[in-house]
């Protein structure tokens, strides 16, 4: 009874709140525009034509013999870029959170856990031709080797793993700091071997994140475009298949067809992953130790793990170093000396460089604190307020995650191109600055709307509700007590949505145009066209900006973000 009531109050203060009223609203409305709709519309292409519904285009797709093997190989991929991914990303976590390392190990990994963040999806594919293609440095001039194919599934399977892998151990060293040691201990204590105690004990605690790993992984290896366009050669993919089927065949309703198909796998994971597994591995784990885990000093155990996870390490780094090294040869393959800053400097004056810097950082920017500030407002809604399109919101917000970027692309063509339900209505952003700046808002969403309410539930809600009891109205309790009370998630989502905006290449490649240069897509376009040096340069440009951005955000967070004491009582 006290519990109805209290939602009735919470819902009659709402009401009588025309600032959050029309917050909600306008949420609602850009929510449903430009998330629901684009994936709407594919349906509605893909399954009625003049003659009403029809199932004529899905079976004309699926027909295709060449799709249906976009099909197998994009799941073979996946599989398999799921299955190394989270063995390599167990073994960097076990590593670090129960083996005693050096300092310098420990730096290794959290340096190969920032590379991905701050590099376009793709960099690791340039590296992989520049190394062990026809022309590598490695396999022709070092190994005398000649006849060798980088390009293919194993190509694909290798940069994907050596990409996704550490995303995968970021989230399973979360994990396992978790795990109360005494649970180890008790058996260790019993005369348990270590790996009777990693079998028997850890393996069962840590199988739903392990599932949760593989799926995040998998949908983010079957989602990917630019790695497997690449270096993929006449391996297709379904991302690959969808793109080639809009640009080449110009067959946009096959294109839409297609895009729907890989919509329902990537949906499907990311269901099984989100109201499953994550459930699942929350209820597993046993929350704080109670005291500190007594790391793994046997030199038997300790050198070899640490070894091999090293040269892991330093092969990815290695990867990475070669594009910067790539951008100072002469030409790529042929001729190695004397250094040159020609590419650089070719960069701006001969491919527009500049135009193709200032507009991706302009679109960037101007994408970023939007997104940030949706993402705080959602997830202040979700976390604070109790009303019926809650549940619509959060998880139309949280939705972009599982939308593949060249499926979204496909959406916003088919939705856009001609307005609204083809009406004409909103055609004018089609083609424009604006529909690239909202793409980078709707993919970025996500993950600031997690952050964002991750914060939020560690707030007293009685904070906010001594705030209302003075007379301030919604807008003045969320500017003035919660905002300052998260702006580094805040702040954090800023970053987070700038380098995911300037790095992004699969959702915009469809629907930039030439009034437009943006990085990414040229450093593709060069990379197709065996350019290697000077994609190497735009790539090496790019990371330098997308580093100095979180280096900027971590320093503005050090002195004006939250108090240390603040951080440590939260």
């Amino acid at each position: 009874m006290a519990g109805t009531q209290g939602r009735d109050l919470d819902r009659k203060k709402l009401m009588a709140d025309p600032i959050m009223m029309t917050t909600i609203v306008v949420l609602i409305a850009f929510l449903t525009l430009f998330i629901l709709y684009p994936l709407a519309i594919l349906l509605v292409d893909s399954m009625f034509g003049s003659s009403g519904f029809t199932l004529d285009t899905f079976r004309r797709v699926l027909a295709m013999a060449s799709f249906r093997t976009a099909i197998g190989n994009t799941m073979k991929i996946g599989l398999l870029v799921g299955v190394l991914s989270t063995a390599i990303g167990l073994l960097f976590a076990y590593v670090e959170v129960y083996v005693r390392m050096r300092r310098f190990t420990g730096g290794l990994f959290r340096l190969i856990s920032m590379l991905p963040v701050v590099s376009p999806p793709f960099v690791l594919s340039l590296s992989m031709i520049m190394l062990f293609g026809k022309a590598g440095l490695i396999t022709r001039f070092l190994l005398g080797i000649y006849d060798n194919n980088v390009y293919g599934y194993w190509g694909i399977v290798i940069v994907q793993t050596m990409t996704f892998f550490p995303v995968c151990y970021m989230m399973l060293r979360g994990l396992l700091k978790n795990i109360d040691p005494s649970l180890e201990e008790a058996s260790r204590d019993m005369g348990a071997s270590r790996m009777k105690v990693f079998t028997s004990v850890t393996l069962p605690l840590l199988l739903p994140g392990l599932g949760n790993a593989f799926l995040v992984t998998f949908i983010e290896s079957i989602a990917d475009f630019a790695n497997p366009m690449i270096i993929g050669g006449s391996y297709d993919t379904l991302a690959t298949s969808i793109y080639l089927q809009i640009t080449g065949a110009m067959d946009k309703e096959g294109a839409a067809a297609m895009a729907v198909v890989l919509l329902v796998i990537t949906l499907g994971m990311f269901a099984v992953q989100k109201y499953y597994l994550e459930a699942k591995t929350a209820a597993t784990l046993t929350g704080k130790a109670s005291r500190g885990r007594m790391l793994i000093e046997d030199s038997s155990v300790r050198i070899p793990l640490t070894i091999l996870c090293s040269l892991v390490a330093v092969f990815v780094i290695a990867m990475y170093l070669c594009v910067p090294i790539g951008a100072l040869f002469p030409t790529w393959g042929y001729k190695f000396t004397p250094l040159t800053f020609k590419w650089f400097e070719q960069v701006f004056t001969k491919y527009r460089g500049l135009q193709a810097f200032r507009d991706s950082f302009v679109l960037s920017l101007i994408a970023s604190p939007i997104t940030a500030l949706l993402s705080m407002i959602i997830s202040y809604l979700v976390v604070k307020k109790k009303f019926k399109a809650k549940g619509f919101i959060e998880a139309v917000s949280i939705l972009a995650m599982a939308v593949p970027g060249t499926v979204l692309g496909v959406g916003y063509i088919r939705g856009f191109a001609g307005g609204l339900f083809h009406s004409g209505f909103l055609s004018g952003i089609y083609g424009t600055g604006l529909i690239l700046v909202i793409v980078f808002i709707v993919r970025s969403l996500p993950t600031g709307t997690r952050s964002g309410i991750s914060a939020l539930r560690q707030i007293d809600k009685s904070i906010e509700e001594s705030a209302y009891d003075m007379g301030a109205n919604s807008l003045k309790v969320f500017t003035s007590v919660t905002l300052p009370l998260i702006k580094d998630s805040f702040l954090s989502g800023l970053v987070t949505a700038f380098v995911r905006s300037i790095t992004a290449i699969s959702a915009i490649i469809l629907l930039v145009t030439p009034s437009y240069l943006l990085i990414t897509v040229q450093i593709n376009e060069f990379a197709e066209k065996g350019a290697f040096s000077i994609a190497c340069a735009f790539a090496t440009i790019l990371i330098l900006i997308t580093y100095g951005a979180v280096l900027l955000m971590n320093l503005f967070i050090r002195f004006f973000g939250t108090s240390r004491t603040q951080r440590e009582e939260t």
